[in-house]
């Protein structure tokens, strides 16, 4: 019988083993690893859709915590200049609940937006550490 091994514990190591950023001389991050690559969860539930026609593809993104959240206690909530956008995917979301819960300094960006009629299939988002 093949385990799976745990999410957080190889997230756990990446953070562990990059615990200062990789800097060139002009102080630019050399290095970025990508932790996931997720699809934007509650685009039609937040303010995505209002929002739509003033993203880009490399737009910063923010993740915040809400561990209160009484639907999902590993909630990710992302935002776009301080607008909800929506959530990480709650099938994808315990990893970086926990990195961010210990101060892990997790990066996200869009990385596809395009016109679909499935909401979850409109912008697709990357987490990294730099």
């Amino acid at each position: 019988m093949r385990s799976r091994a745990d999410p957080r514990a190889a997230l756990a190591a990446l953070v562990l083993a990059l615990g200062t950023t990789a800097a060139s001389a002009d102080g630019d991050a050399a290095v970025r690893l990508l932790v996931q690559s997720s699809p934007l969860a509650g685009f039609r539930y937040a303010e995505a859709a209002a929002v739509w026609p003033m993203l880009r593809e490399g737009d910063a993104l923010r993740l915040v915590r809400e561990p209160d959240n009484p639907y999902d206690p590993n909630a990710v909530r992302v935002e776009w200049r301080e607008r909800k956008l929506g959530y990480v995917p709650r099938r994808e979301n315990a990893a970086l609940a926990w990195a961010l819960d210990r101060g892990a300094p997790l990066k996200a960006r869009i990385v596809r937006l395009r016109e679909h009629p499935n909401p979850a299939r409109r912008i697709e988002f990357e987490v990294y550490l730099e």
